[in-house]
């Protein structure tokens, strides 16, 4: 089974209220088994437009990746984010050869 991930860029336009969503995502994230595998960290653009931050979370399949996103949980969190930040999300199905 293909694992599902979370990518998001992120723009914070307020950053004092960002670890409160860093906080409240950390419960749908234990309840559905995310792993990060990016979390901020310097990145160069090669091609295109970008924002300053990116994101991508690992997920054991497409299925668990979309039942976080729609979580009541994740509802929560999803409510702060949007106060402090732009963000453009996707969820992805990873490649199963």
């Amino acid at each position: 089974m293909a694992k599902g991930y979370w990518i998001a860029h992120v723009t914070l336009t307020d950053a004092d209220k960002y670890p409160a969503y860093v906080k409240a995502n950390a419960v749908a994230f234990e309840k559905y088994g995310a792993k990060f595998l990016v979390r901020g960290g310097a990145a160069q653009v090669m091609e295109g437009d970008s924002r300053e931050r990116h994101v991508v979370i690992e997920f054991d399949s497409y299925e668990k990746a979309l039942e976080c996103y729609n979580s009541p949980e994740y509802a929560a969190a999803l409510k702060l984010r949007q106060e402090c930040a732009e963000t453009d999300a996707i969820v992805v199905e990873g490649y199963d050869p």
